[in-house]
């Protein structure tokens, strides 16, 4: 595995769009003075964070989540999915974001488009391989997508010029 540093190289320097660079900061941190060393990760756009979550964010707003059972279980106790609700309210800390760089790392950008995991959808939308065309072709069928989804696709197709 990578250290954090490596990671954030990796996606500022290698994999994130040109258009984008300068913008965009990917962030993670572990306090060494936490139980378990705890953290936090965000992505940051002109330095605002556009997402942002924690160990203690995930209990702090667990009472915003839906009430389906099978969800509030899948966040409890299977902490690594991370789908676009549980981006949105922040049921992530920085070991989400090392999971989700390997998962994003290791396959390619057509898998990590179509990830289950928010936040690899959210590096590949970001990424400098998925171009203008890829971007228009989505352009329809990305309002079927959740909240955060489409916040970063806006990002990445106004910075294209596609919006």
């Amino acid at each position: 595995m990578h250290t954090w540093s490596a990671m954030r190289h990796k996606l500022e320097k290698e994999y994130l769009a040109d258009s984008l660079k300068g913008h965009i900061r990917y962030f993670a941190t572990s306090y060494s003075k936490c139980p378990d060393h705890e953290g936090r990760a965000s992505i940051l756009l002109d330095g605002k964070e556009i997402i942002e979550g924690s160990y203690y964010e995930r209990w702090k707003n667990y009472h915003l989540l839906p009430k389906d059972e099978k969800f509030q279980d899948r966040i409890l106790y299977e902490f690594p999915i991370m789908d676009d609700i549980a981006v949105q309210f922040g049921q992530f800390d920085q070991r989400c974001f090392y999971r989700a760089f390997d998962e994003f790392d290791n396959q390619s950008i057509e898998k990590s488009l179509f990830s289950e995991n928010a936040i690899v959808r959210i590096f590949a939308l970001l990424d400098r391989r998925t171009g203008r065309r890829r971007l228009l072709s989505m352009k329809d069928s990305i309002e079927n997508e959740g909240e955060v989804i489409r916040t970063f696709f806006k990002i990445r197709a106004y910075d294209e010029g596609i919006l």
